[in-house]
């Protein structure tokens, strides 16, 4: 299998601030060649005056970053293998900047979590795993990411001691079963600074059976092409009309195709109103065509007149998206202001947005003991927390866990236009509704 022929692999690091995730990558970019020449030069230059290389000086791409030694904003990276091309993100490790993080770790198809070996508590029974960590793989499990690699990181400064590595590796496994999380867990001791496990096994980890970590990202199945194997699901962006005489009389539904497959003579649905047709044609961007998948940007028009409008959704004659006015999601809160519960905010779900109001705070998670605090009424600043959210008007959508890109939203602020939080649809408030 070529780089041109694997399917794209979006990954993110994750963890808390200081674990190297930023060195990480550089030492990928670095090992991987697919740096500009006097990068490297710089860094060859560093390693013979016998100085460590600073390799996150390649993926902290902001001033702000550069002097204060932390990262603040997303850093895409792209690099590419003999194997397979990847995208990467670098999140940022501050509690500040949990929102970055979920940005990044909401397209991805795999995570790195880094875990600090030296800072790992090991003075009780039990190891303890810093807050952030916790927190990370909490949204991790929310976004449903399919492939979480969990890269023990400065094993050099323990003089590569398994014991420590695999009390640390107990640690996160009780971790992402009191979570529950579901995704595919791998372990991987490593030294990101000096290269141990990251394009090759590394001598000085022996008991170390698993792969490097750049085999294993090669290896892993990505999720682009998961969305075409679901039910179509084309939200409205815009109605395309060509008024003229009744015989070449135009009216196409432009947006893109989120999930699922189109083709010409398919039998569809249009939501809120429920009401079927068949697809006539379909444009993309070379002109007309008999079929779509999942990601392509289109017009199709329909064998009968619906009246549609931005915010509806054309969806497959299978499909499970329902017109939901009362929701119950997972929602991580952005903004410094705290939730009001009282307040009314807009959602904004695929193209459609509408006004919205809190109706009550099930649960907040607190990431020091992972539990529920069920009276909690308000959620600040990078908190998780399960809500009912009631609309003013319904949405077409589906939960999280069946189609991500029709399962999420976000919550503006009215006053500030500031985006305050993203959400996870997790199902359907039957209860009585209020008015907004």
């Amino acid at each position: 299998m070529t780089a041109t022929t694997a399917p794209l692999l979006r990954f993110i690091t994750a963890g808390s601030v200081d674990d190297g995730k930023s060195t990480l990558i550089g030492r990928l970019l670095y090992d991987s060649k697919t740096l500009l020449t006097d990068q490297i030069a710089k860094l060859d230059q560093a390693a013979a005056k016998g100085e460590n290389p600073d390799f996150a000086s390649l993926t902290d791409g902001l001033a702000a970053e550069r002097e204060q030694g932390i990262t603040i904003d997303v850093a895409y990276r792209y690099f590419a293998t003999p194997k397979r091309k990847f995208i990467i993100a670098d999140t940022p490790g501050h509690e500040q900047y949990t929102r970055n993080m979920v940005t990044g770790a909401s397209t991805a198809d795999a995570a790195i979590v880094l875990v600090d070996a030296t800072r790992v508590d090991f003075s009780g029974e039990e190891p303890v795993l810093l807050p952030q960590t916790k927190r990370h793989s909490a949204i991790l499990k929310l976004l449903g990411t399919p492939h979480v690699i969990i890269a023990v990181n400065k094993l050099d400064l323990l003089d590569f001691n398994r014991e420590a590595y695999e009390k640390i590796v107990a640690a996160y496994q009780k971790l992402a079963e009191q979570i529950k999380l579901s995704a595919d867990v791998r372990f991987i001791p490593i030294s990101a600074l000096g290269g141990d496990n990251i394009v090759n096994k590394s001598v000085n980890t022996p008991w170390y059976e698993g792969e490097a970590l750049l085999p294993l990202l090669e290896s892993l199945p990505a999720g682009a092409n998961q969305a075409e194997k679901l039910s179509a699901h084309f939200p409205v962006q815009r109605v395309a009309r060509q008024d003229g005489s009744s015989s070449d009389d135009f009216r196409g539904y432009q947006g893109r195709l989120e999930a699922g497959r189109l083709a010409v003579g398919d039998e569809v649905k249009v939501l809120p109103s429920g009401n079927s047709a068949k697809i006539a044609e379909i444009y993309g961007a070379a002109g007309k065509q008999q079929s779509a998948v999942a990601g392509e940007v289109l017009t199709v028009t329909l064998d009968r007149d619906i009246d549609i409008s931005r915010g509806n959704a054309i969806v497959g004659a299978d499909s499970t998206a329902v017109p939901l006015k009362q929701l119950q999601a997972d929602v991580c809160w952005f903004d410094d202001v705290a939730l009001n519960p009282g307040r009314r905010y807009l959602l904004k779900h695929t193209t459609q947005t509408t006004a919205a109001k809190i109706k009550g705070i099930s649960y907040v998670w607190d990431v020091h003991t992972l539990s529920r605090v069920q009276s909690a009424d308000k959620l600040s600043i990078n908190d998780i927390g399960h809500l009912s959210i009631v609309l003013q008007q319904p949405v077409n959508a589906t939960a999280y866990s069946e189609n991500p890109a029709t399962g999420a939203f976000i919550l503006i602020d009215e006053a500030t236009n500031h985006t305050v939080a993203a959400g996870m649809i997790s199902g359907n408030d039957t209860e009585d509704s209020f008015e907004i």
